[in-house]
C-alpha cells in the first residue's frame, strides 16, 4: 500500500505535535489497520480463563478482523510444550463467511452454515461435502479437482502467545518472541499483577462491559498514557485521593516508547492544597452515601522489588499498563481489569471491559473489587468522563481539518520521569508509531 499523501505534512519535528489528520484521515486508518494490527505487533484476544474447557472459543478482533480464541485438543505426548490455544479468522476458506455468530460457547468442529466446510478446532479443514463428486451410475459429477489437498484449505491461523493467562496473537511471522516485544522495563509489572510465588496467578471472571466510542481508537492509548488529566477531569479521583499530581508517581516505557506503565501510589497523609485550588472537579463536600465503593484493602502482592532501585520496595496503589496497541490493564486499588480496543474506522472504535480476579480471593475480596468496578466500565463513576471527552476530541479534530494536538508538558523529550506533571508517554508512542507508518 502507497503511503497516503498527508504522512508527508507531518513537518513539525519530534511527536509533540500530532496533527489532527492522524486521528481523521480515511486512508492513513487503513494503513494503520496493515501496519500496525495486522504487521509485526503481539495483540491481544483475550484471557485464558476465558476457555477453561476443550471445545471452548470465544469471539474476539485483531484489528477490524474477527477471530476466534479456541482451546484445543492435545495430545498426552505434547502437554508439556503445547498450552492448547489455538486463534483463527472466523472467516470460511471457501467463500469467505464469518461461519461463527456466537460470542462464545462450545464446540466439537466448527462448521459453515453456507456449504457446510467443517473444520478442526485448530483451523485445520476437517471435510466438505461432495468434494469427490456425486456418482449417477457410472458417471461422477462434480467433485473437486484432484489436487485439492484439504491440507491447503484450512481457516486462517495466527501466531500465538501466552503470558501468565494473557493471549495474544499476530498475523505476522516476523513478529519478535512476546517477552521481548514486551520488554525488560514492563515484564516486572506484568509479573507483579499475574505471577505468584508458583507460576502464573489463577484468574476468576468477574464480568465484562462494553461500549462503542466514536473517537479514534488511538485517543484511548493517549489517554490512558496521560498522568495529566486524572486529577483534573475525573471528580473522582481529585476528591478521593485515587489520583492527585502531588502522589508518588512513575512514568516506565520500553525501550520503543511504544508499551508504558504509569505507577502512583495513594497518599497516605495530608494532602496538597494547591493541586486542587481552582480544579472545578474537586468537590470538597461530595461525600459517599456508601462508604464501601472506597473500601481499599492492601494486598499483599502490591509490595515488590522496585526494579528501578535494587535493594529497595514499592507499593504502589495504581498501575495503569498499555501495550501496543490494543491493550491496557488496569489496577486501580483493588480493582482489577484487561481492556481491549477494538478499531471499527478512523473515528470510532470498540472499548471492552473483562473485570477479574484472583481464585484465592475471599468472597469479601470479590464483593470488593466487583464494588470497585463500579468506578469503571462505560457508566462507571469515573471512566464515563474519558469515553465523553474523547468524543469531544474526534469532534474538534472533524471541525478544525488542519492544525495539531499539543503535547507539551514536561518538555518535548521521550524520557522516563518519577512524577506526572508530564505528557512523555504520548510523546515516546507517537514517536514510534511514526517509524512504523515509515513517515
Amino acid at each position: 500500500m502507497n503511503a497516503p499523501q498527508t504522512l508527508s505534512r507531518w513537518s513539525e519535528p519530534g511527536s509533540s505535535r500530532v496533527p489532527f489528520w492522524a486521528y481523521t484521515d480515511a486512508q492513513l486508518y487503513q494503513r494503520e489497520l496493515e501496519k500496525v494490527f495486522y504487521g509485526a505487533h503481539w495483540c491481544y484476544v483475550g484471557l485464558e480463563a476465558e476457555i477453561p474447557n476443550v471445545g471452548d472459543y470465544k469471539l474476539s478482533h485483531v484489528g477490524e478482523r474477527q477471530v476466534l480464541m479456541v482451546r484445543d485438543r492435545i495430545a498426552p505426548k505434547d502437554r508439556a510444550t503445547d498450552h492448547g490455544i489455538r486463534v483463527v479468522e472466523n472467516r470460511c476458506a471457501h467463500r469467505g463467511v464469518r461461519f461463527c455468530q456466537n460470542p462464545q460457547g462450545n464446540a466439537r468442529s466448527f462448521v459453515c452454515p453456507y456449504h457446510q466446510w467443517t473444520y478442526k478446532l485448530n483451523g485445520d479443514l476437517a471435510g466438505l461435502p461432495f468434494k469427490d463428486g456425486v456418482k449417477e451410475g457410472d458417471c461422477v459429477n462434480g467433485g473437486m479437482p484432484e489436487d485439492f489437498d484439504l491440507k491447503d484449505h484450512g481457516l486462517t491461523k495466527l501466531r500465538v502467545a501466552l503470558l501468565h493467562g494473557l493471549v495474544f496473537a499476530t498475523f505476522s511471522e516476523d513478529t519478535e518472541p512476546l517477552e521481548d516485544y514486551l520488554g525488560p522495563q514492563l515484564m516486572p509489572w506484568l509479573d507483579r499483577i499475574f505471577k505468584g510465588p508458583e507460576g502464573a496467578r489463577k484468574l476468576t471472571l468477574l464480568g465484562y462491559n462494553r461500549q462503542r466510542i466514536p473517537g479514534n481508537w488511538k485517543l484511548m492509548m493517549e489517554n490512558i498514557k496521560d498522568p495529566y488529566h486524572p486529577g483534573l477531569l475525573h471528580t473522582w479521583f481529585v476528591t478521593f485521593g485515587l489520583w492527585r499530581a502531588d502522589q508518588k508517581s512513575r512514568m516506565v516505557m520500553d525501550a520503543h516508547g511504544r508499551h508504558a506503565v504509569m505507577i502512583s501510589r495513594r497518599n497516605d497523609g495530608g494532602q496538597n492544597a494547591a493541586v486542587t485550588e481552582g480544579v472545578t472537579s474537586f468537590k470538597a463536600n461530595m461525600a459517599l452515601h456508601d462508604d464501601r465503593l472506597l473500601d481499599v484493602v492492601p494486598e499483599p502482592w502490591w509490595t515488590v522489588a522496585d526494579p528501578s532501585n535494587p535493594g529497595s520496595d514499592i507499593m504502589p496503589t495504581v498501575t495503569m499498563i498499555t501495550l501496543f496497541p490494543s491493550l491496557i490493564i488496569q489496577q486501580q486499588v483493588n480493582s482489577l481489569s484487561t481492556r481491549h480496543i477494538v478499531p471499527r474506522g478512523q473515528g470510532e472504535f470498540d472499548f471492552i471491559w473483562t473485570h477479574f480476579g484472583f481464585a484465592d480471593d475471599t468472597p469479601e475480596m470479590t464483593q470488593r473489587r466487583l464494588r470497585q468496578a463500579n468506578l469503571f466500565g462505560p457508566a462507571g463513576f469515573v471512566s464515563a468522563d474519558d469515553g465523553e471527552v474523547i468524543e469531544f476530541s474526534q469532534a474538534g479534530f472533524v471541525q478544525a481539518g488542519e492544525g495539531a494536538t499539543l503535547c507539551e508538558l514536561g518538555g518535548t523529550g521521550t524520557e522516563m520521569t518519577e512524577h506526572m506533571v508530564t505528557e512523555t508517554l504520548i510523546r515516546s508512542m507517537y514517536a514510534y508509531w511514526k517509524k512504523v507508518m515509515e513517515l
